[in-house]
């Protein structure tokens, strides 16, 4: 049960949903934050994108984001869950791109600390081609699923378990994207 009434069934809107629901004017710029970082038009694809956050959410060992995003990532690449499984077990022998690779060693870096991202990540990075645009969206991403993260564990969110519960979401994300993506709520239904 969430630290604070979300005014909503925590088992229908878990995770971040129910804050959001709570908290509709903060919502919307986060949902555009997301829209803009997760699903705009990029040289990243946007499965890499959703791998950045999966795997920064899972190096904060948050449930909802980590298990929903890998699902958001698995939806948008071509090798599926296998891969986001790969990589978040073992970056240093995950089957991705040398580019890649380099930008989620950023993503790991801006997790601990902003300041544990080097000119040695970045020049590594570069090497491997990755643009100052991805570098940048690269720590832009895992700064804000830092704050996803703590926002819905802060407020202990329900999370639901396995990959089957986030399917839903996963068509909504993919179909219609972050702007759009809350569920509206069923008209006067009482919380208890």
């Amino acid at each position: 049960m969430a630290h604070i009434d979300l005014g909503v069934d925590e088992k229908q809107f878990p995770g971040i949903t129910g804050p959001m629901m709570y908290r509709p004017e903060t919502a919307k710029p986060l949902n555009e934050l997301a829209e803009v970082l997760l699903r705009a038009p990029h040289s990243l694809p946007a499965g890499e994108r959703e791998l950045i956050a999966a795997y920064v959410s899972g190096r904060n060992e948050c449930t909802f984001c980590c298990s929903s995003h890998s699902a958001f990532a698995a939806a948008q690449l071509d090798e599926g869950m296998d891969l986001v499984d790969k990589v978040r077990a073992d970056l240093d022998t995950a089957p991705i791109s040398a580019k890649l690779r380099a930008l989620l060693r950023i993503a790991g870096a801006v997790q601990i600390s902003g300041r544990n991202v080097t000119s040695e990540l970045v020049a590594d990075a570069r090497a491997e081609g990755a643009t100052d645009l991805e570098i940048h969206d690269t720590v832009l991403i895992a700064a804000a699923f830092c704050m996803f993260n703590r926002y819905v564990d802060g407020l202990g969110t329900f999370a639901p378990v396995g990959q089957d519960a986030y399917a839903e979401t996963t068509r909504r994300i993919i179909e219609v994207g972050y702007g759009s993506a809350l569920p509206v709520p069923p008209p006067a239904t009482p919380v208890r």
